[in-house]
């Protein structure tokens, strides 16, 4: 006998002890063997398989089948449901999983043990296959995807319950903040923590508006989504500008229901509601790799400061006081952030330094650093924490009057920006 007759006979002689161990339907029976020929669903290789076994008056008893307990006479019922909760959300792609319940699962061991194969499909693949081929049937134009799909959609039996998880959509852009005294996120009150109280007018919050309370709100509801996240590459202090071609962020939209957005039409509207506080640009669809590039990239940040001196400073000593603070700075966590941050020392690099005395006790000074580095204690020196400091270097007590940022630079980013050039504008 050749191989692939010994192949067959040993094929029909599993099927044979299959059905002989109790009641079992054609998907299950056909998905013992499920590796095995083409062109053939499992229920199609079940009955074609319980064909053959009559012929030899092995005919399996009928009943619920010992194995699945009847869940696949149950696809219409969960296709139908998940069609229901999909009804008004725009998707191009799904895919479906399943929790068995305890019994399904020892079951689904002691078949796999006491008749292994090496054709078997699993219980949880077959069954998560023909509830998407029948939720395909009711969508036209839709596509299974096992790789970031639209739509998740968990099927739970123990519990009897269908969860629809939507994927966040993500738009990267840059934004740049023109006032002072606006946070980059939602800030709640440090009183109640976001219940409300008289100290924040029962509002709930810190400020009255952040970065994203200006931006989001076009986009959330252009996408119908449930809430937002927003996603910077790093912040400036609330008192501080963001200048130049802006800071870059990702803002991920929730459980969206609509996917088809125009973001012309969103940044339109963003600058219409923000009323001069926040300008955006380069928005465009980006996907979850992008918010991780953006909170890890350790971009180069450009400053430009009003400092105050607490005495009289000569040009001389100023100019070499810049130049001298170029190079490697020693900071440990400033005294104003060590409440929520790690007190650590790090050392960061202060790659230029240029300015100009604007008048008694009054400079201009600009400064590209490397990421991380604090510039406001880079005046002052912090009480000492940050060495060395333009207070230290002068001898003379400085501190930060006003702060902007005027870029935020790596090409790591997605618009992937030339810098812009050296020097105060």
């Amino acid at each position: 006998m050749s191989q692939a007759g010994r192949a067959a006979e040993e094929l029909v002689e599993t099927a044979r002890s299959i059905a002989a161990a109790g009641p079992i339907c054609d998907e299950c029976l056909g998905r013992a063997f499920g590796r095995s020929g083409r062109g053939l669903s499992n229920g199609e290789r079940g009955a074609a398989l319980r064909l053959a076994l009559s012929l030899f008056d092995a005919v399996p008893v009928e009943g619920v089948c010992w194995v699945c307990g009847g869940l696949f006479d149950r696809v219409a019922e969960w296709a139908d449901r998940a069609a229901s909760e999909a009804e008004d959300v725009q998707f191009r792609t799904y895919r479906f999983g399943v929790r068995l319940t305890p019994r399904l699962e020892e079951m689904e061991r002691y078949f796999n043990q006491r008749f292994p194969t090496e054709q078997a499909e699993s219980l949880k693949h077959a069954f998560n296959r023909e509830v998407g081929k029948r939720f395909d049937a009711l969508f036209a134009e839709k596509t299974v995807s096992f790789d970031a799909p639209d739509l998740s959609f968990l099927v739970d039996l123990e519990a009897e319950s269908l969860t629809l998880h939507i994927a966040s959509i993500f738009v990267y852009g840059r934004y740049r903040k023109m006032v002072r005294g606006i946070p980059q996120t939602r800030w709640p009150c440090r009183k109640c923590r976001g219940r409300g109280c008289e100290r924040c007018g029962f509002t709930g919050k810190q400020y009255p508006t952040s970065v994203e309370e200006l931006v989001a709100p076009p986009l959330v509801e252009a996408a119908a989504a449930d809430d937002d996240r927003f996603h910077g590459a790093g912040r400036e202090d609330i008192d501080a500008l963001m200048l130049g071609s802006g800071r870059p962020f990702v803002l991920e939209l929730l459980a969206p229901r609509r996917r088809g957005l125009d973001l012309s039409v969103a940044r339109a509207e963003i600058e219409r509601t923000a009323a001069g506080k926040v300008e955006v640009s380069g928005l465009s669809f980006t996907t979850r790799k992008t918010v991780e590039l953006v909170k890890e990239t350790r971009a180069r940040k450009r400053y430009r400061m009003r400092v105050g001196f607490a005495g009289d400073v000569e040009r001389q000593a100023f100019d070499g006081a810049l130049a001298d603070l170029v190079g490697s700075i020693e900071q440990r966590t400033p005294a104003r952030v060590v409440h929520r941050r790690a007190d650590l020392v790090r050392r960061r690099q202060l790659l230029e330094a240029t300015g100009r005395l604007t008048g008694t006790g009054r400079a201009e000074i600009e400064v590209l650093t490397e990421g991380g580095l604090y510039v406001k204690e880079l005046i002052s020196g912090d009480g000492g924490r940050t060495r060395p400091s333009l207070s230290s270097e002068l001898g003379v007590e400085a501190k930060v009057i006003e702060l902007d940022v005027v870029d935020v630079i790596s090409s790591a980013f997605p618009d992937d920006r030339v810098d812009i050039a050296n020097g105060l504008t």
